[in-house]
């Protein structure tokens, strides 16, 4: 099914709506809804990462959204299930919205039988085995000159590591983390990374939290590629390829932390988008 490129997350939100991205959200039901909350330590490291999740259930599809601690209760999944899609749409809770979004979006279009996808097997193993290589097929989406400028907007040490490993000079930005695990700071401020990067990575959790349009909106205007990697939103972020994502590696659930066993991720490419985005 053809249809006009989204510019902002809120425009994709309004067609899927509509019913231009496929079945009325109306007619499909949440099935079961999950509230998550992990945290990871990588041996050998000294940051703990926290994560909440939102995941809906829609047939044989999962939607996924992280968010800010106390940004969602846990008593919300009490009530979810059986709703259909097209009032969660319309939610108040921006990790609710986007977490229907993708889950509508993955339904309609599943990322396993997408014909641009590159289909990348997550080995077996640790989660120290598992993230280094879910980075290296993140970092493998960049296409760089040595000494490139390369701002990522939610940071995890791996990706750091595999920034590097490509010849490109790491830009970080987190609202949590301060430093790097090699003591670098992190910025708190993404306008101040994006003014001087030649590319970005940004993580899907930028979908919900306010973000994604300003991102998406700079690399349009300016050129520069845009590469995302998802494990909140990444239907949603597939919307946006040739539309200024450059680059995808979509993770549907299940995760890569909550699997030792092989679990896909689907990567894909667009060329750079043309003029400011308005």
């Amino acid at each position: 099914m053809s249809h006009p490129m989204p510019r902002t997350v809120a425009a994709l939100t309004d067609a899927v709506l509509a019913g231009e991205h496929g079945p009325d959200p109306r007619d499909l039901t949440v099935t079961s809804a999950f509230w998550l909350y992990n945290t990871t330590r990588l041996a050998g490291g000294d940051v703990t990462y926290h994560n909440h999740y939102l995941l809906l259930r829609v047939g044989d599809a999962f939607g996924a959204c992280s968010f800010e601690a106390g940004e969602l209760a846990p008593e919300f999944c009490e009530n979810a299930s059986g709703h259909s899609l097209d009032k969660l749409l319309r939610h108040e809770s921006a990790p609710v919205r986007t977490a229907a979004l993708d889950a509508y979006l993955a339904r309609a279009h599943p990322h396993r039988d997408a014909a641009d996808a590159e289909r990348v097997l997550l080995p077996a193993g640790t989660p120290e085995v598992r993230a280094e290589a879910r980075d290296a097929a993140i970092a493998g989406l960049l296409d760089i000159a040595p000494g490139a400028r390369v701002a990522l907007i939610g940071v995890v040490n791996p990706l750091v590591a595999a920034v590097r490993e490509r010849g490109g000079v790491c830009l970080p930005c987190d609202l949590n983390l301060r430093t790097t695990a090699w003591g670098e700071p992190v910025s708190d401020d993404m306008t101040e990374v994006l003014a001087t990067a030649d590319a970005v990575i940004a993580t899907g959790m930028t979908l919900s939290n306010g973000t994604f349009d300003l991102i998406l909106a700079h690399c349009v205007e300016h050129a520069v590629p845009l590469i995302v990697y998802a494990q909140s939103g990444s239907a949603v972020a597939r919307a946006f390829l040739g539309a200024g994502v450059t680059g995808l590696n979509a993770e549907p659930f299940t995760f890569s932390q909550f699997s030792a066993d092989p679990t896909p991720m689907y990567r894909y490419r667009a060329a750079l988008a043309q003029g400011a985005a308005a």
